[in-house]
């Protein structure tokens, strides 16, 4: 075991700033050109920005994967994702409730769960092979598809929800920008050269974080794994997070909970489809990841289960609860990778305390609920019952 040098800590420093401007500047430029060729607020937060905010995610897997680190490249995605409702909604949910009204949003929180299951099941043979990869890209060009069909749908039936994207573009913005964009073209003109900056920082950012995030597995002794799970998975996880938090600080709570929900489906589908279908080996899964990192993305995506299904706000506390759980699986990650002492005894405390309660937790909420919403739709039936009796 070595010592982290400064240049190293340095580099990773580097990487992250390139990764976070580069982020902002794709989520901007995407957004905005969406706007432009007229696509739906709807579809553009539930995509466009969704998936912009997952490009630091995709440019650091796939130079882990062709770099020989598919530690990294796996550990990046299942760790952004347990970051991304853990930490990111977390901490979101501390800056407001956490609500879902749109019903895409509803149906999305299924598809990410049997997309989770689903990755489990590919790795179970030890590597997301070329043939995994089209299949995972396979589905994430489905659930585009129908997100837009569904979207053209409700807009032509006169109801297209909004998400807000426009706070999130309006963010920032000043008289230099709105005479840049005076014009159709000289908007369109700002959209892709912001878009093709932000690439171009995104992929430097990643080799520099990558490069950073292997030579810190190295003078530590843990595994590439590891290092993408914890450092790798906060750092591409910041563009959720600074999204999320302006939607949340403006009162978009759809679009806090669509952003982050879209980035889970295009980490699994875009992210370990387009690794595994480059890929020219495919990529290994370690098997920690298979036994244990990628049943807790499983669990932790169970977590929004019950807003699918209810429609409730995450309170302030609860964003809490789910930080809490975040900082407690981060601990198990050091604490297994070091081998310490307190490994046995906090893995009893997670098994035999932490879960049940989150388990009962959870089913208590969607049961209060589901209850909740019987007794409302109840009371609005007499209430109709009543008006049409007076009414004859």
């Amino acid at each position: 075991m070595g010592a982290v040098t400064l240049p190293t800590i340095l580099l990773l420093i580097s990487g992250f700033v390139l990764l976070v401007f580069g982020g902002e500047a794709l989520v901007r430029g995407a957004a905005s050109l969406g706007k432009t060729v007229g696509l739906s607020s709807l579809v553009i937060g539930l995509t466009v920005v969704a998936f912009a905010t997952s490009a630091p995610e995709l440019a650091v897997s796939l130079g882990a994967a062709i770099g020989g680190s598919p530690g990294l490249a796996v550990g990046n995605v299942v760790g952004s994702n347990i970051a991304n409702i853990l930490f990111v909604m977390g901490l979101t949910a501390v800056f407001g409730a956490l609500l879902v009204r749109v019903q895409l949003i509803k149906a999305d929180i299924p598809f990410m769960i049997a997309l989770s299951v689903l990755a489990l099941i590919l790795a179970a043979d030890g590597s997301f092979s070329t043939v995994d990869g089209i299949v995972l890209f396979s589905l994430l060009l489905v659930y585009l598809i129908g997100t837009i069909w569904y979207s053209r749908r409700r807009k032509q039936a006169g109801d297209d929800p909004q998400l807000g994207v426009e706070e999130v573009l309006s963010e920032g913005t000043g008289k230099l920008t709105a005479k840049l964009r005076a014009t159709k073209l000289r908007s369109t003109t700002v959209d892709v050269i912001l878009i093709g900056a932000g690439v171009a920082m995104l992929v430097f950012g990643a080799q520099l974080l990558v490069r950073a995030a292997t030579d810190i597995a190295a003078a530590l002794g843990v595994s590439d794994l590891i290092i993408g799970l914890t450092i790798v998975a906060i750092g591409t996880s910041l563009p959720e997070l600074a999204t999320s938090v302006i939607a949340a600080v403006r009162g978009e709570r759809d679009m806090a909970v669509g952003n982050l929900v879209g980035s889970n489906i295009f980490n699994i589908g875009g992210v370990l489809g387009l690794t595994g279908l480059i890929s020219p080996t495919g990529v290994q899964v370690e098997s920690a990841a298979i036994n244990f990192d990628l049943p807790v993305m499983i669990a932790v995506a169970l977590v929004l289960l019950p807003l699918a299904f209810t429609g409730q706000a995450i309170a302030r506390w609860e964003g809490y609860v789910l930080f809490g759980m975040y900082v407690a699986y981060v601990v198990y990650l050091v604490l297994a990778a070091a081998d310490h002492t307190a490994l046995r005894p906090f893995s009893a405390a997670m098994l035999w305390f932490v879960l049940p309660i989150s388990a009962v937790w959870i089913t208590a909420m969607a049961g209060y609920e589901l209850g909740r919403n019987h007794r409302r739709r109840k009371v609005e039936s007499q209430k109709a019952a009543e008006t049409s009796h007076s009414m004859t």
